[in-house]
């Protein structure tokens, strides 16, 4: 499965084992994924692509924003995530 910004993925491995994040680039094998909380935009957490869970759910208004390098903030990351895991941003 390709991976790609905006895209939502889970961690399997790890401290923040099970946790939805959003993915901000990937590259060689690896991903900078980030869910405005824990990891912010400005330190994303570096992934092997082994170690987390693709899922089908791919926000757009976040991928044109990371693609065209549009302004994005940390609560908008947090506003996706909630509409899929029904926690409160």
């Amino acid at each position: 499965m390709e991976i790609t910004p905006g895209q939502v993925v889970y961690s399997k491995c790890g401290r923040d084992k099970g946790g939805a994040f959003i993915v901000i680039s990937a590259e060689d094998g690896y991903v900078y994924i980030a869910d405005g909380k824990t990891r912010k935009l400005e330190k994303p957490k570096r992934k092997k692509v082994k170690h987390i869970q693709p899922t089908k759910y791919v926000f757009a208004e976040i991928k044109e924003k990371v693609i065209n390098e549009g302004y994005l903030l940390d609560a908008d990351l947090r506003k996706a995530l909630s509409k899929i895991t029904h926690v409160k941003a």
